[in-house]
């Protein structure tokens, strides 16, 4: 009868546990598909000549989208390259299923568009690391590349 009772405790702790490994396992996903605001796209390497012009500077971008079906408040948001050149959101809300594109250099911002006001690329064209955090510092996303050939954009 002991060994009875202890293989039914048994297979219930073992049943237990298993449940528990497998809702902890499906967590993750069922956070995925709520969705989230993340990096979406970097253009690192803007066309033609690297001269500095507002017009080059401004074809370096980052996309972030917000895939979830809530405006976010991205106020004191920051955008952050590899070396630390940091943009902070001022007031701002990125809508539901929107996507906000954040150029290096100078513009009048918009909901579609921000400007990080900027004389000097951010983005090195062959290797960086885009970092997205919360107004608290903490991480919300990263996206990186590393190449050495004429890709000149990540999807992150």
């Amino acid at each position: 009868m002991r060994n009875r009772t202890r293989t039914r405790t048994l297979a219930c702790l073992i049943t237990a546990i298993s449940a528990t490994a497998v809702t902890v396992a499906a967590t993750p996903a069922a956070q995925a598909a709520t969705g989230s605001v993340h990096l979406a796209k970097i253009y690192y390497n803007s066309p033609g000549s690297d001269n500095r012009s507002n017009t080059s500077l401004n074809a370096e971008w980052v996309t972030i989208t917000n895939s979830t079906s809530t405006a976010r408040s991205l106020k004191g948001w920051t955008l952050t390259d590899a070396s630390n050149h940091k943009y902070t959101f001022g007031t701002f809300t990125l809508g539901a299923g929107k996507t906000v594109k954040v150029h290096t250099g100078s513009g009048n911002d918009t909901s579609a568009n921000k400007f990080q006001d900027r004389r000097a690329y951010v983005w090195n064209n062959d290797k960086d690391t885009a970092t997205l955090r919360k107004s608290t510092g903490a991480k919300v996303d990263t996206c990186s590349y590393n190449t050495s050939t004429a890709v000149v954009s990540k999807t992150c």
